[in-house]
C-alpha cells in the first residue's frame, strides 16, 4: 500500500489514503485510495503463505472533467510499472476499469470523480 501511494506521489499526484489530503494542491487535482484488506495465499501444498493480493480503488477527484481525466491518466503511467516493496517481488498492478466519470453537485464547488480499480499481487 505505501509503494502505491509513492508511485503516485512521485508522479506529482496529492494522495490521500480513503479521505482527501491533508493539503490539496492549488489545481484542484488529487487522488484518493482506497484497499481492501488483502487475501494471503498459498504459494504450494506446503501451505507456506508468502504470495499476496490486494485490490484497491484510486480515486482521481478534479474540479472540472478534464482535469479529473488528466488526474487518471497520471495514475496510469504512475502504475504501469512494478511496484518496489522491500523484500518482494511485485507484479504490475492490473487495471479492472470502474464506473463512469461522476459529477458531485452536492459540494461547492461541484467536483469530478473517477474511480479506477486494480488488483496488485506480491510474493517473498
Amino acid at each position: 500500500m505505501d509503494a502505491v501511494t509513492a508511485a503516485l506521489a512521485g508522479a506529482g499526484l496529492a494522495v490521500g489514503d480513503g479521505t482527501a489530503p491533508a493539503s490539496i494542491p492549488a489545481n484542484g487535482v488529487y487522488v484518493v485510495l482506497y484497499f481492501d484488506p488483502g487475501q494471503s495465499f498459498a504459494e504450494s501444498l506446503a501451505d507456506q503463505r508468502t504470495d499476496f493480493a490486494v485490490s484497491f480503488q484510486a480515486t482521481a477527484v478534479g474540479p472540472t472533467a478534464e482535469k479529473c481525466r488528466w488526474a487518471t491518466q497520471r495514475i496510469r503511467m504512475a502504475l504501469h510499472a512494478p511496484l518496489t516493496v522491500s523484500g518482494r517481488a511485485a507484479w504490475r498492478p492490473e487495471e479492472l476499469g470502474g464506473p463512469p466519470m461522476q459529477r458531485d453537485d452536492d459540494v461547492s464547488p461541484p467536483l469530478y470523480y473517477l474511480p479506477v480499480q486494480y488488483r496488485l499481487q506480491s510474493t517473498s
